[in-house]
C-alpha cells in the first residue's frame, strides 16, 4: 500500500472548487456510501454525530428536482430556516460576493441586465445542475451553532472524500429555500432543519462553468501569527 505523501492531501484540499456541470455518468453506491462512512469521523461536541443525509438518484432525484423547479416557476418565495449570511455584508465581505458573482455570471456570458438568463441560472440550482445525484443534510430541530459547525466538517469530508475518487460536488444553499417541501416530499420529519443539498458526479470538463474558479484571499488576510 502506498503512503499517501502530505503535500498530495493539501494538493487535494487546493483543488476544491465547486462543479456546476456534470457528466451523464453514474456514481457507483458502494462509492458514495464509503465517502460517508469516513466523512463521519468529523469532530461534533461530545461526539453527538448531529449530521443527517438523504441520498437521491434516478427517480428519487428527478421528482424531487420536479417539485422544486414548480414551486421556483409558481413565485414560491423561499423560506430557509436559518441564514447562511448576514442580512447586510460589510467589507471585505461583500467585495468577495459581488465579484464571485460577477465573475460566475461573466464567464457563463451572461449579462448583467440579462434577467432572464439570470433567472433559468438560479432555476438550475434547483435540479441540482444535472448531477446524478443529490444530497440532501439536515439537522435536529434543537440544533444549536455547534451542531452547524460539526456538521460544517462532516461536509467538508464528504467534498473531498468525492474528490479523492474524481467526483465533483456543489453544495447549495438555495435549496434549501424550500424545507417544507423537501421535508414532505423525503418524509423528514417536520421539526427538523434543511441545511443545504449537494450536486454530485463526475464533473464536465469541458463544460465553461467548471474553470470558473472564484479568487481566493491571500492567507495575511485572514490569518493573525502569533510566533
Amino acid at each position: 500500500m502506498s503512503k499517501t505523501r502530505p503535500e498530495d492531501v493539501l494538493r487535494l484540499i487546493a483543488s476544491r472548487h465547486s462543479t456546476r456541470a456534470f457528466r451523464d455518468r453514474p456514481v457507483p453506491r458502494p462509492l458514495l456510501a464509503a465517502v460517508l462512512a469516513a466523512a463521519a469521523n468529523a469532530p461534533s461536541s461530545r461526539n453527538t454525530q448531529p449530521w443527517a443525509v438523504a441520498v437521491l438518484r434516478g427517480e428519487a432525484r428527478d421528482a424531487l428536482a420536479a417539485r422544486l423547479q414548480d414551486a421556483f416557476d409558481r413565485g414560491v418565495p423561499p423560506e430557509p430556516q436559518f441564514l447562511n449570511n448576514p442580512s447586510s455584508l460589510s467589507e471585505p465581505f461583500a467585495g468577495r460576493a459581488r465579484a464571485t458573482g460577477a465573475g460566475l455570471f461573466d464567464h457563463l456570458g451572461i449579462a448583467r441586465d440579462d434577467g432572464a438568463a439570470r433567472r433559468a441560472h438560479l432555476r438550475r440550482n434547483l435540479d441540482f445542475y444535472g448531477a446524478p445525484v443529490a444530497l440532501i443534510f439536515h439537522l435536529p430541530g434543537d440544533a444549536v451553532p455547534g451542531s452547524f459547525l460539526a456538521l460544517g466538517c462532516f461536509l467538508q469530508n464528504v467534498m473531498l472524500g468525492l474528490l479523492a475518487h474524481g467526483v465533483g460536488s456543489c453544495p447549495q444553499y438555495s435549496v434549501a429555500g424550500y424545507p417544507a417541501l423537501i421535508k414532505e416530499h423525503l418524509g423528514i420529519d417536520a421539526e427538523r432543519i434543511v441545511v443545504c443539498a449537494m450536486a454530485v458526479g463526475y464533473p464536465d470538463g469541458d463544460a465553461p462553468i467548471n474553470r470558473y474558479v472564484p479568487e481566493r484571499a491571500p492567507l495575511d488576510d485572514y490569518a493573525d501569527w502569533w510566533w
